[in-house]
């Protein structure tokens, strides 16, 4: 690792301690009105399935040898922190924002089992990468299933790239809070001679729409094909 992404790992580090969650004054919420609707649904969650191109993408991995599943994964991530509404939380009935978001993210272990994983966002890959290289090794070492450090200042992470799927479903536990966004993703595949990379977002209605996935989305492909987070 250089001196210049160590330095810039430790700065980053430190920063994070300082970032909070912001309330939302609901008056002046311009969702005010969704909000209050969907927030008591029994099922608030709603989804939605999308291939994206990912082969300038791949390539450049390739190329660079970087693990393609870092790379991506981290570029959703900063996606996710550039589409404001998915860092919204719904925090004692109201709304609430945080300044950045992290991933978690399950992670195979050689025994078919899997963890969940915690790992601090930075704008920059190869700062990401340190602490995912991290993160994955102590998943690997270990059976703990959670992590010491989990809140829900996450986008929850998973993939199956045994699967070119048009749909995804999720275990969930109705009796907690959870407002956290989820994001699958699945085996990739040619299509027309390009390469792409099936996607599905869910995300609670009383925080996210359809407007929403669409920003995130373009956001994602932007960045697959512009590789802005190397220099970030």
């Amino acid at each position: 690792m250089s001196l210049i992404v160590g330095i810039q790992i430790k700065k980053f580090a430190a920063q994070t301690k300082l970032m909070m969650i912001h309330e939302i004054a609901l008056e002046t919420y311009s969702r005010k009105e969704q909000f209050n609707f969907f927030k008591d649904f029994e099922e608030p969650f709603f989804g939605i399935t999308t291939a994206i191109n990912c082969d300038r993408a791949y390539r450049f991995c390739k190329t660079h040898n970087f693990p393609f599943f870092a790379y991506y994964l981290h570029a959703t991530n900063k996606a996710v922190n550039e589409t404001s509404n998915f860092r919204q939380r719904i925090r004692n009935n109201a709304p609430a924002t945080y300044e950045v978001t992290h991933v978690s993210t399950t992670m195979a272990r050689p025994n078919h089992t899997f963890g969940f994983s915690y790992i601090e966002h930075h704008p920059n890959f190869e700062c990401f990468l340190e602490r995912f290289t991290k993160e994955k090794k102590r998943i690997q070492e270990t059976d703990q299933l959670m992590p010491d450090t989990m809140t829900d200042q996450v986008t929850h992470y998973s993939a199956l790239p045994w699967l070119n799927f048009s749909s995804v479903a999720h275990a969930r536990k109705f009796s907690i809070n959870d407002t956290c966004p989820k994001i699958t993703f699945g085996k990739i595949h040619r299509d027309q001679g390009q390469l792409m990379l099936p996607i599905s977002v869910h995300a609670h209605h009383a925080l996210v729409d359809g407007y929403h996935v669409g920003q995130l989305i373009a956001c994602l492909t932007d960045l697959l094909q512009e590789h802005e987070q190397l220099s970030a």
